[in-house]
């Protein structure tokens, strides 16, 4: 329980660093214009507990919406085989001040929750991860609620020269193949052929000792790779055109590459930053885009939850000066309505 709260303080101060403000600007004449950041109303958690009791799933995606001010949070929990939520769940879930939890899961739940049921109240959005049949189930009713992505099996690509040490890669790779579904990726980059022979050959010791190993073979059959490339920017080219949901460069100099990642969820710096520091206390969301949606997704976030309203003052002043302006554009386009309505004003 101490270090539930410890984690959720770390995630609650990098989350309140994104909190967005209303902001309007006076356009002359008494003209005002604007921008209203309000909240979300009605949002669902969708928390993982079949294989795994993700319960830091439910930090991530709780504290950005408490932060945002969400008025009303509920979380989704699958039931475990006693019929009751998982004990770690509800400990998350009380230690942030989430109290209405649901055992559903499944693409019933998103079901339930995005339309309502005589027991379940309907949400605006639903948020978090879940099977090929949550995530699919998501996608079909998005437009009747929003979503914050399609999220597929974890990634991780982790780019490195001869610094590194195979232990430290192979254990990170590992840590993402360890999922569940046999469709992880894990890769690692290098332009040391050396490191490579030594980073697959400390894979498959590490993974022989772990209790996830079938698992993990199944995914590292699929999707596990070691590639020598040329050098450090031709192997984040490549991470580039992966667009993990992760990247690690554990290389000399991170920094004077970080630039050059242009696809990433969340990028990890130097031999300290293993990638479960940022799945569980550093601060940082991993809830990430996956599947190369990198590319033009973001993290879970306070802007998650919410949105923003645009703000119209005109005055009439204003409106004699531009109302020929926009007559001209509305008949432009055909919409003689449009233009109607700015002569009825004149």
């Amino acid at each position: 329980l101490s270090v539930i709260e410890a984690a959720a303080a770390n995630i609650r101060r990098f989350h309140e660093a994104q909190k967005r403000t209303s902001w309007f600007i006076e356009d002359g004449d008494g003209v005002i214009l604007g921008k209203r950041v309000v909240p979300i109303e009605r949002v669902a958690l969708l928390i993982p507990g079949a294989s795994a009791p993700l319960f830091s799933t439910l930090l991530m995606a709780a504290i950005p919406a408490q932060i945002a001010g969400v008025p009303y949070i509920c979380v989704a929990t699958p039931p475990q085989p006693d019929g009751r939520v998982h004990p770690a769940v509800l400990a998350a879930a009380h230690a942030i001040g989430i109290t209405n939890v649901y055992k559903i899961f499944g693409a019933q739940a998103i079901s339930a929750l995005a339309y309502g049921t005589e027991s379940i109240p309907r949400v605006d959005k639903l948020v978090g991860p879940g099977n090929p049949y949550v995530q699919i189930a998501k996608k079909l009713v998005f437009g009747t609620v929003d979503i914050d992505m399609v999220a597929g099996p974890s990634e991780i690509v982790v780019v490195a020269d001869d610094t590194a040490q195979a232990k430290h890669i192979a254990g990170d790779l590992l840590s993402q193949a360890e999922h569940g579904s046999g469709f992880e990726s894990a890769v690692c980059i290098t332009p040391s052929a050396k490191l490579a022979e030594e980073v697959a050959k400390e894979v498959a010791a590490q993974a022989a000792d772990l209790s996830s190993k079938e698992a993990i073979q199944k995914a590292l059959d699929r999707f596990g790779a070691v590639v020598v490339v040329k050098d450090i920017p031709e192997g984040i080219d490549l991470a580039n055109r992966i667009a993990p949901e992760h990247i690690e460069l554990i290389i000399a100099d991170p920094w004077a590459h970080l630039e050059s990642v242009k696809h990433a969820g969340a990028v990890f710096m130097g031999p300290a930053s293993s990638e479960p520091v940022g799945d569980y206390y550093a601060g940082t969301n991993h809830i990430l885009p996956t599947a190369g949606a990198a590319r033009f997704a973001s993290s879970v976030g306070v802007d998650t939850f919410e949105k923003t309203i645009s703000i119209v003052h005109y005055t009439e002043k204003r409106l004699k000066k531009t109302a020929g302006h926009i007559i001209t554009l509305a008949e432009a386009e055909g919409l003689d309505a449009h233009a109607n309505a700015i002569r009825q004003r004149l």
